[in-house]
């Protein structure tokens, strides 16, 4: 996320070139207003020679494209934006069993093979949201991934995909970026009894302890932080400087894992995210839409929660009661009561 003035934001992306950051990621257009700001300083940045010292990402949203000529379009419009002919990755978004296999049968594949070939795109990525198997289905596929993006922090270890397809992606040879790594600011801000455990320890802040966390897995090629100040940008460079994998003491892990379990302890509703529940007949996400809701509990950060919700375009109000979700969850959670609890906090 950057400054909403321009100059600010093309600023603040050269100063981390020159701080020696060397990817860029346009992330995933929830907020197509909010992207496409960033697309434009991104482009604007990159004169003057800085283009040489970066690679960029950019990233399909292929939950809002219907066909091959959707996918063209929504890559020459990102492109237009930097004002670029092609791009160093690009990324299919937010992949899962549900939308995998429509976005195969759209003939996806092959429109990034001509994309690839013809130079507009130098490598093929996806962001991965769900479970290990189709991870390894998607992985299998095709044999030019070179790049997978995760969602990951101390709070997602366990978490699908967690630390387990992280693995399983460096060991097939994919370079892995993690984005999240404090989860927006949300580690950089515990709650009370979290917070206390960490008070003082080793002179770190939550941050600190939050980035040193990820960075401590040497299959992580690349983390992804949003960036809103130079002060905090140079600080997280810094900080990455210094961080090197494997160097977490056993004490220090037992510590993070302590925090993790105070904070799951806040949850409201005991939704796994197995996704048991899915896919929905009308494409609501409940799953996702639970830990939104819970994450307000566990952060005791409504607004974050309520901005996320917003930004991901739900539309449980296509819902039709037919109890799909209530037959299949592994738990026998009430599922329809309590998408309802959610949506009444969720909602502005």
């Amino acid at each position: 996320m950057l400054p909403d003035n321009a100059g600010e934001s093309i600023a603040l992306i050269r100063c981390a070139i020159d701080s020696g950051v060397n990817f860029l990621d346009l992330g995933h257009p929830y907020d197509l207003g909010r992207h496409e700001r960033a697309a434009v300083a991104v482009g604007a940045a990159l004169g003057d020679g800085y283009r040489k010292k970066v690679k960029v990402a950019l990233t399909l949203p292929v939950h809002l494209i219907h066909s091959k000529a959707g996918l063209e379009a929504e890559f020459c419009r990102q492109l237009s934006l930097m004002g670029a002919e092609g791009v160093d990755f690009c990324l299919f978004g937010s992949l899962n069993r549900e939308n995998w296999p429509v976005l195969r049968a759209l003939g996806a594949l092959e429109w990034m093979e001509t994309a690839l070939k013809e130079g507009r795109a130098g490598y093929a990525g996806f962001a991965f949201h769900d479970h290990y198997q189709p991870l390894k289905s998607i992985v299998e596929s095709w044999d030019r991934w070179t790049l997978c993006r995760f969602q990951f922090s101390y709070m997602d270890v366990s978490h699908d995909p967690g630390i387990t397809a992280i693995r399983y992606a460096a060991r097939k040879g994919l370079a892995v970026a993690v984005t999240e790594p404090m989860k927006g600011s949300r580690l950089e801000h515990l709650p009370g009894p979290a917070a206390d455990m960490l008070a003082g320890v080793e002179n770190r802040s939550p941050a600190e302890w939050a980035l040193r966390f990820v960075w401590n897995f040497g299959e992580i090629a690349t983390v992804v932080l949003d960036a809103n100040s130079v002060a905090g940008l140079k600080k997280a460079v810094e900080l990455a400087g210094r961080c090197e994998p494997d160097t977490l003491t056993v004490q220090e892990e037992v510590l993070i894992g302590k925090v993790r379990d105070a904070l799951m302890a806040l949850r409201d509703i005991p939704c796994p995210s197995c996704r048991a529940c899915m896919p929905c007949p009308v494409e609501i996400d409940v799953p996702r839409i639970f830990e939104l809701y819970n994450d307000a509990f566990i952060y005791g950060d409504v607004e974050s929660a309520r901005l996320i919700y917003q930004d991901e375009g739900h539309q449980p109000g296509l819902c039709t009661e037919c109890g799909y979700c209530e037959k299949n969850c592994a738990k026998r959670l009430p599922v329809l009561e309590l998408l309802k609890r959610a949506l009444s906090l969720l909602r502005r």
